[in-house]
């Protein structure tokens, strides 16, 4: 959260916010949050106008107010998490506790803290860290250095990933399983995405692949790659990476569509819902001051004001797409109950008892907590609202019933008065504060002084029955001069933005809240729509239509920029081939229909140069989207399992297709052929020479073995000397083993250079482990 994520989720999140606000907004005097003159690299962190709100809105009590200042102006500590499937979790974690704790114990007590590193106590198996240094003092400080290498080489090989503490918290309140199917509907950079994913595979059963997916959304491509990046270390076949917006993320719903599937050739789904949903919407972001304290200087009310509407809109997209008895976690990096309590208020009024906020106050006991806030007030250039009531008609452009407690519309209002009127009016008779009658208490708040952290909020959902009938009748037009327009390379693309289009009417016994957009030539424009829903829906609607006026045209409109179209690999000699080579046997590892390429990724002479691995469930989601005109916008699907390899002495048999570094994890269990059994003798010198010939192996035997192999790809197993030869071996998830390439005359490794850096490090570790129990052992036994 805050890595440039505060305006995501919806296309030019920043440009609305400074471009729609300039007149309704205070800004913030230069004097009071600027740099220091003396020092251009300090920002002072300091802002009149965000300590008079937040002291307005009573998020703390008075007596805490001088700590929370305190913490909010310290750099924020470092955090980072061991990831839990990696094969070196356990040593990572030791290290950590018997390494790392102590010898930084000495540079903690000189800069006046009572511990270097601890584990986080309340995140599962201590998997998740704190460092109470921040993370320029990791970069900068000489002592450090030793740390912050491992810190990086992990990172870089995925065993660790390094995010923010608070950060962690959403998905452990969403009770994911392993046979779920998950949206996270705002998901770049990753981290979250990363957590989901390594919460299906820890919980699904050894050896097999779990039934559910993450399907990973954010509307800025761009960032997305970012996120393949981050979850790429996962090694899943259990992903789906889209690129819609997420408030009209499409269900693809083949009852609504023209290209129904026949009744012949039926689709395991016909539409696309989710147990679980992630929606860690766009936010002003203050609760990251912490660590981008740049925001000190720009901040305003007018941020959270304007971000509302569309994480109202967000919230109620995510709840349509979720599954009944299925679970939600809203949340946001924001302190401002504007876009905290007023949100989670407005989608429980709007959907009345069809969802209903969780109480979680027993889970993660030693997470510190505390309850949403029941009464607040709205900020806006006009001043500071009571009640809805209080609002001067000429700002409520700006402000929203539903940002105040009650949510309840001016009825009783003034009439016919002015503004001015209405002003006079109000300082008068000063309305009394709006107190909220839902359970908003059931909501967390976390705040930067209770546990060193950045400021974050949750609310945990249920839907308990299908939402009530308030969607809105879109009327279905488009502008066809404006399509017409559209240059012909845009035209020409593999897909156009106006696919995004979903179904109009909902089938009786189904839902969904449909906000069409159609193009033109100012990029999204919202639906016209014949409203049958109350008030407050209706203003909503209005002001997502301000809010989508003002967008620029976000980068993957026009011509999509996207790795679409995903095709399935239906060349059976292409796959009879691999099947064969590898030994790998269909029923247990069921290649046809589980194979894609894309269109990049084929040849002009009809050559297949990568090809991915899609789990049954993103196959069947694949297929789905095919059925209904792809309105899914795919950037990445599935893992890459093979890759083609130009090899000049490849032989008629031999297959031309290598496995993956990524694909081998998931793929080696269910090999038979091409696998060469070696001790760590000869598995770290091959490491560090890349490239040995078969008579200069330690172990005569193995160099034998491989001599034996075709010609082509091949797995190098780490096994234990009393295992060499044996035929009962069998790989597990703790199993150590490399791509190689078998050669006339040697065996290359087929790692990168880091990978091999990080592996010779892990293994020498694990000979002084061993080394170091067999002397106490001896010793013991002599004693």
């Amino acid at each position: 959260m805050g890595r440039g994520r505060r305006h995501r989720g919806s296309t030019s999140k920043r440009n609305q916010i400074e471009n729609s606000n300039d007149d309704n907004v205070q800004k913030p005097l230069k004097s009071e949050a600027s740099f220091d003159s003396n020092n251009l690299q300090k920002p002072i962190c300091s802002n009149l106008h965000f300590e008079e709100y937040y002291k307005e809105q009573r998020i703390v009590k008075a007596q805490e107010w001088d700590s929370f200042m305190e913490f909010l102006r310290k750099p924020l500590p470092a955090a980072f998490r061991v990831y839990s499937n990696g094969q070196f979790c356990d040593e990572i974690r030791l290290k950590l506790e018997n390494d790392f704790m102590i010898s930084l114990q000495a540079e903690a007590i000189e800069s006046g803290e009572l511990e270097a590193i601890k584990p986080l106590p309340w995140y599962p198996k201590n998997l998740a860290w704190h460092s109470n240094f921040s993370r320029k003092e990791i970069r900068k400080n000489q002592t450090l250095e030793r740390f912050h290498e491992f810190l990086k080489l992990e990172t870089e090989v995925g065993n660790m990933t390094r995010q923010e503490s608070v950060s962690m918290v959403p998905p452990l309140f969403l009770d994911v399983h392993p046979d779920h199917f998950v949206l996270d509907m705002c998901a770049a950079p990753g981290s979250k995405t990363f957590q989901l994913l390594e919460i299906i595979h820890e919980s699904s059963e050894p050896g097999s692949l779990p039934n559910g997916m993450v399907v990973a959304n954010d509307v800025d491509y761009k960032r997305s790659n970012l996120l393949i990046h981050q979850t790429k270390r996962t090694c899943t076949t259990n992903l789906m990476v889209t690129n819609n917006e997420g408030q009209h993320f499409p269900s693809c719903n083949t009852k609504r569509t023209l290209s129904v599937a026949s009744e012949t050739n039926p689709h395991p789904i016909d539409q696309l819902l989710f147990d679980r949903v992630l929606c860690d919407v766009p936010c002003s972001g203050d609760g990251t001051l912490r660590k981008a304290p740049d925001i000190w200087r720009r901040w305003n009310s007018g941020s959270g004001n304007g971000l509302h509407s569309l994480q109202v809109v967000l919230a109620m997209r995510g709840l349509s797409l979720l599954k009944v008895g299925g679970r939600m976690v809203y949340s946001t990096c924001s302190m401002n109950p504007i876009e905290d309590e007023a949100v989670v208020a407005e989608i429980l009024r709007t959907c009345g008892c069809s969802v209903e906020l969780v109480d979680v106050s027993d889970k993660l006991p030693e997470l510190i907590r505390r309850p949403g806030l029941t009464k607040w007030k709205v900020h806006d250039r006009g001043g500071w609202y009571r009640s809805y009531k209080d609002v001067p008609k000429s700002q409520r452009d700006g402000v929203l019933r539903s940002m105040f407690p009650s949510g309840k519309s001016d009825k009783d209002s003034s009439g016919g008065k002015n503004s001015y009127e209405e002003m006079a009016s109000i300082s008068s008779d000063e309305s009394a504060e709006e107190v909220c009658d839902l359970p908003l208490e059931l909501c967390m708040r976390i705040l930067p002084h209770d546990q060193n952290t950045g400021g974050f909020f949750i609310a945990v959902l249920h839907k308990v029955s299908p939402l009530p009938d308030f969607q809105e009748k879109v009327t279905q037009k488009r502008n066809l001069s404006t399509r017409n327009n559209i240059n012909s390379s845009e035209k020409s693309s593999s897909y156009e933005a106006v696919s995004d289009t979903v179904v109009t009417k909902p089938e009786e016994g189904t839902e969904e809240i449909v906000l069409e957009a159609t193009v033109s030539e100012n990029g999204f424009e919202p639906p016209e729509m014949e409203s049958t829903c109350d008030e407050g829906i209706v203003e909503l609607a209005q002001k997502l239509d301000d809010i989508e006026g003002k967008r620029e045209v976000p980068s993957m409109q026009g011509k999509w920029k996207g790795l679409y179209p995903v095709v399935f690999l239906r060349d059976q000699t292409v796959i009879n081939g691999i099947k064969t080579f590898y030994g790998i046997k269909d029923e247990s590892f069921p290649l046809y229909g589980h194979l894609v390429t894309r269109n990049s990724d084929i040849s002009s002479h009809g050559n297949v140069k990568r090809i991915y691995y899609v789990s049954k469930a993103v196959k069947n989601v694949l297929e789905l989207n095919f059925a209904v005109g792809k309105p899914l916008k795919i950037s990445s699907v599935g893992l890459k399992m093979f890759e083609k390899q130009s090899a000049k002495e490849c032989e008629a048999n031999c297959c031309s297709f290598r496995i993956t570094s990524e694909g081998l994890p998931v793929i080696l269990p269910y090999m038979t052929k091409q696998i060469l059994y070696a001790t760590m003798a000869d598995f770290k010198n091959l490491l560090q020479q890349k490239s040995i010939k078969f008579l200069d192996f330690i172990h005569p035997q193995i160099g034998e073995k491989a001599a034996e192999l075709a010609l082509g790809s091949c797995v190098m197993v780490l096994v234990d000397d009393s295992q060499l030869g044996s035929e009962q071996f069998k790989v597990n998830s703790s199993t150590i083993a490399i791509g190689c390439w078998k050669g006339k005359a040697s065996l290359t490794v087929m790692v990168t250079t880091v990978d091999c850096h990080q592996l010779i490090q892990r293994l020498s570790d694990r000979s002084k482990e061993k080394e170091k129990a067999e002397n106490c052992f001896k010793t013991a036994e002599t004693a």
